[in-house]
């Protein structure tokens, strides 16, 4: 056996751990009871829980996480909590004495062998137009090291693994160096080649070498050749089509990269075969028709249609849809295999990149929802695959790749990793390489991960299918990221419409005179005589002449849609907005779930402070029922949900804890540090809490929980920014799948977001979540007395002031038939604000969320006010506090409101007419008059005044930034606002 690849077979098996007091099934999802570290070998991982009478006794052991040779990480200690996934482990053992000896006896041999698999690469031929200048590559001279004699015989064990045959994988004992030579030059500077030395992972190295260097590759079949050859003459003959029929439209062809179609035919195909039966796909634009009409089964009449400039979807949905190159569809492909794969591929914006980590998400929702219903043995990422592609400048530009990339192994965000295909035009729109990176390639972002990197010639779609196939392998094998850098051209420039002529004349030069990727492969089946010429002639005028068919079938087309299927086919598509449901429970259910929320095992050592001062303190308040707090409100919430089965996820940079320390939904041992979340210990058949602490990242992470949700309608997905101002960092998510999926897709989204604001002194940076910013992407109508609109938001934007009315919305967020995106103006000062508290009977039965609450001071003598404030957020309290300070509680009536948008014409309606006799109607807030809800509730307040009446103002003046820095005039400004609301 080599001694690059010798197997331990305890590690060849898909053994899991052996639980000590069997194996329990609840909801859905294996529980395993882990053994004491030094009793077990392991090589695998599952969702682990923490239910109470499954507490985890120890950690999992160290040795589940990839062995990372000499770099030290410290063990991650929420592994016990629901929702922590590994992937499997697979190693392989150390030389044998034997092989160490031979590689110091052999060592400069060994320098030999290490220098093509560093630098191998540098050498390949990978550039299709042949425009890369190659410098010697120094490390892979022989005579370096002193190998001047190609006839002498070296022993190859623990070296190199040279096939004995053409038609055997063993490893020959010995060989000379001319064999060594002509084996690296073909294994590593061919049409393929290898980037994997700089993996800290000595098992995932060695597998690397063994599987380039003993790798024979399997003969592409005759019939595999014609598929092959349907792919890209099908792609070639559609771009020809489009052309000739919509020579005015961009459509982003695949001329000069049509292997991308046999790559990804070759990968779905091999993870089909596989066992995967679910692929998540994100991409841009170029080659998207293509592989739409073709792999994708997408209908060209559709497409067509569209072209034309018809609607993708029926007349009678409220949809604006979006332009050609961001269509989708999720056909079922069939491979032979038991099950066909589920291609589901997703809608994409014009920002590039944007969709990967949306596609990131949606794949681990369906990993939860599979691994949570299958087989004891089912891995993550057995039946679930996420593929990526990029373009080449896009990719090493972009900084939501880094982020993305970042969470690819985490155990809270990963799904088994991820394929990702570098569909490299060797140009970003008119920038050539040396301008549009600082690396050699486009790839080698991907090393901030320790990926491996395939390059492969895109004009020699054979290799690409091999180097596909590996680089599944590798993915299946380590369930990590891999990278195919497939190095193609543009024939045309940024678009069918772009003369690239301008700027790289002798690169355009060079593919003008260049026969296309189809008709090279064309000729190679001719001369290997698989195909004749009249075969191919008649292949593709059938495929044009079916495209001119489908094209005469515009008139009479009628499209479909196909957005409330699977998951979401109890949801409905609303066309009016409901704010106001029952959405209490029973007094006797919150105090039960608010004591589970702070229960802890036997064993369980908490912190001291927070036995005091959190878990004490909500069972007092608990048992009174008064003085209900914000986290205590909210863990009643998630437990209510978890109850009636719904699973909840809260995500972002410290939500376990909370980032003012008021959440603590996860508790931690004080001796072991291991996790404990008690909201999943409640009862067997309850949903599942994940708390999921995320990297330092918005944009990426924020996508990612957005997919989620696209996947997830039981799910309550909730995403909470550290501070609510931190949210502009993933503005790119928010406008263009948050705010926008629904009205140009079809794709409702639950996600809520917790953005904490609100003017204490801390700074521009830490005060505002830009409040103006969200009332801005709502479509809430202008006209708000106009009877026959009906009021249907994108979007519900709130500023709740209560824990109830936060409780009743996270609840009426899941117990609706439709999902919308909630933006929630978050507390910070409020968290701990005694007379910001609630009482058990604002959340009972026959309660709801309120979007205006009235002033119970003024209500009984309204004809007494003289001047009424409509405030939203924390300064309603202030207020409060000066009125009474003041003796005004008679004169001056504060009226919150608690939900912007949907704007609430009929609670705003009812303050206005209960108080008509007062002489002033004011808005007052906090933020700047060019920032929070002024210039969006001003003109539509105005409307439901009386006609002799104005809206006032009172606030901070214009700024250019959100607040000041200094302490003082912070100071003076809030003063300044308070003495003006009882002038």
């Amino acid at each position: 056996m080599s001694g690059i690849l010798r197997l331990a077979t305890a590690n060849s098996s898909r053994a899991v751990f052996k639980p000590t007091h069997g194996l329990v099934r609840t909801a859905g999802l294996h529980r395993h009871a882990i053994q004491h570290p030094s009793a077990i070998k392991p090589t695998s991982s599952r969702i682990a829980s923490s239910a109470s009478s499954r507490i985890l006794t120890n950690q999992v052991p160290k040795a589940i996480f990839p062995s990372v040779n000499a770099i030290q990480r410290r063990a991650y200690h929420d592994d016990g909590a629901y929702g922590y996934r590994v992937p499997k482990v697979y190693s392989m053992p150390d030389y044998t004495p034997d092989e160490l000896a031979n590689r110091v006896e052999n060592a400069n041999l060994l320098r030999l062998v290490t220098g093509y698999r560093t630098h191998g690469h540098l050498a390949a031929d990978l550039d299709p137009l042949g425009i890369t200048k190659h410098q010697p590559v120094l490390a892979l001279q022989p005579d370096r090291y002193s190998l001047t004699d190609r006839s002498k015989v070296y022993n190859l064990s623990g070296i190199l693994h040279v096939n004995k045959s053409k038609s055997s994988t063993d490893a020959k004992e010995e060989g000379s160096l001319e064999t060594i030579l002509t084996h690296l030059e073909k294994s590593y500077c061919g049409k393929i080649a290898y980037e994997y030395q700089h993996i800290p992972n000595a098992s995932e190295r060695r597998w690397f070498a063994h599987e380039v260097e003993s790798y024979q590759k399997p003969p592409i079949t005759p019939d595999e050749k014609k598929r092959i050859f349907e792919l890209l003459s099908k792609s070639e003959v559609f771009d020809h089509f489009m052309g000739k029929k919509f020579a005015q439209v961009k459509r982003y062809g695949l001329e000069g990269a049509e292997s991308m179609m046999v790559a990804l035919d070759a990968l779905f195909q091999t993870a089909s075969k596989a066992g995967v039966t679910e692929a998540v796909l994100g991409m841009p634009h170029r080659g998207r028709l293509n592989l739409l009409t073709d792999l994708m089964q997408y209908n060209p009449t559709a497409l067509f249609s569209k072209v034309k400039g018809n609607p993708e979807f029926p007349p009678n949905l409220p949809a604006t849809g979006d332009v050609l190159s961001h269509i989708a569809n999720s056909p079922k492909l069939d491979y032979g295999e038991a099950e066909p794969i589920h291609v589901s591929m997703l809608h994409n914006p014009s920002h590039l990149e944007a969709v990967n980590p949306v596609a990131m998400g949606k794949a681990r929702a369906k990993q939860m929802d599979l691994i949570a219903n299958s087989a004891p043995d089912c891995q993550l990422g057995d039946k679930v695959m996420c593929v990526q592609l990029h373009g080449d400048a896009a990719f090493t530009g972009q900084g939501v790749v880094m982020e993305s990339l970042g969470l690819s192994n985490l155990p809270h965000f990963t799904s088994g990793g991820s394929i990702h295909i570098v569909v490299n035009n060797q140009i970003g729109y008119t920038t050539p390489a040396q301008n549009a990176r600082s690396s050699v390639y486009s790839s080698d972002i991907g090393k901030m991960i320790n990926a491996p990197v395939i390059h492969v010639n895109g004009d020699h779609p054979e290799e690409v299918v091999h180097a596909m196939r590996i680089a599944f392998d590798y993915r299946n094998k380590f369930r990590k990221d891999v990278i195919l850098d497939l190095i193609a051209y543009r024939r045309w420039g940024h678009n069918e419409l772009d003369e690239p002529g301008f700027t790289q004349p002798l690169m355009y030069d060079n593919i003008r005179s260049r026969k296309s990727v189809p008709k090279l492969y064309e000729e190679k089946l001719l001369a290997e005589n698989i195909l004749t010429q009249a075969t191919i002639d008649e292949f593709r005028q059938d495929y044009f002449e079916k495209l001119d068919d489908d094209f005469s079938e515009i008139e009479g087309f009628k499209p479909e849609a196909d957005h409330l299927e699977g998951k979401w086919k109890d949801m409905i598509l609303p066309t009016e907005t409901v704010s106001k449901i029952d959405t209490g429970i029973n007094k006797d259910t919150m105090r039960k779930i608010g004591a589970a929320s702070v229960a802890t095992p036997s064993d369980f050592i908490i912190h001291p402070r927070l036995e005091k001062f959190h878990v004490q303190s909500r069972l007092n308040k608990l048992k009174d029922g008064q003085k209900i707090d914000w986290a205590t409100a909210e863990a009643i919430a998630f437990g209510s949900l978890l109850e009636e089965g719904f699973d909840v996820r809260i995500c972002g940079q410290d939500v376990g804890r909370g980032t003012f320390s008021q959440r603590h939904a996860m508790l931690v041992d004080q001796k072991t540090e291991r996790v404990h979340i008690p909201l999943n210990t409640m009862s067997e058949s309850q949903g599942h809490l994940e708390v999921a602490n995320s990297s330092l990242s918005e944009l990426a992470v924020l996508a990612f929980e957005t997919g989620m949700s696209y996947e997830t309608p039981r799910m309550l997905n909730i995403w909470e920014a550290q501070f609510g101002d931190f949210f502009n960092s993933a503005q790119v998510t928010i406008d263009t799948y948050v705010a926008s999926a629904e009205t140009k897709w079809l794709r409702q989204s639950g996600l809520v977001m917790l953005l904490p604001h609100g003017y204490d002194g801390a700074g521009p940076e830490h005060s505002s979540c830009r409040i103006e910013r969200w009332l801005q992407l709502t479509n809430d109508s202008f006209n708000v007395m106009d009877p026959s609109s009906k009021v249907n938001t994108n979007m519900h934007v709130v500023n709740p002031t209560t824990p109830a009315q936060y409780f009743h919305l996270l609840r009426r967020q899941m117990k609706r038939n439709f999902r919308k995106p909630l933006i929630v103006i978050g507390p910070k000062t409020l968290l701990r604000l005694p007379t910001a508290t609630s009482v058990l009977e604002d959340m009972a039965p026959g309660t709801t969320f309120e979007p205006v609450l009235g002033d119970s001071k003024t209500e009984q003598d309204a004809g007494a006010v003289e001047k009424v404030l409509f405030v939203s957020g924390k300064l309603y309290y202030d207020l409060v506090k000066e009125r009474e300070a003041k003796g005004a509680d008679a004169k001056v009536a504060i009226v919150r409101v608690e939900e912007l948008s949907p704007f609430p014409k009929e609670g705003l309606l009812e303050q206005i007419m209960t108080y008509s006799g007062a002489n002033e109607f004011t808005w007052i807030q906090e933020e700047p008059q060019n920032g929070g809800a002024y210039s969006f509730m001003e003109p539509r307040i105005r409307q439901l005044l009386p006609a002799d009446k104005s809206l006032g103002y009172i606030g901070r003046d214009p700024s250019a930034a959100p607040a000041t820095g200094i302490a003082l005039v912070h100071r003076k400004e809030s003063a300044d606002i308070l003495a003006k609301a009882f002038q």
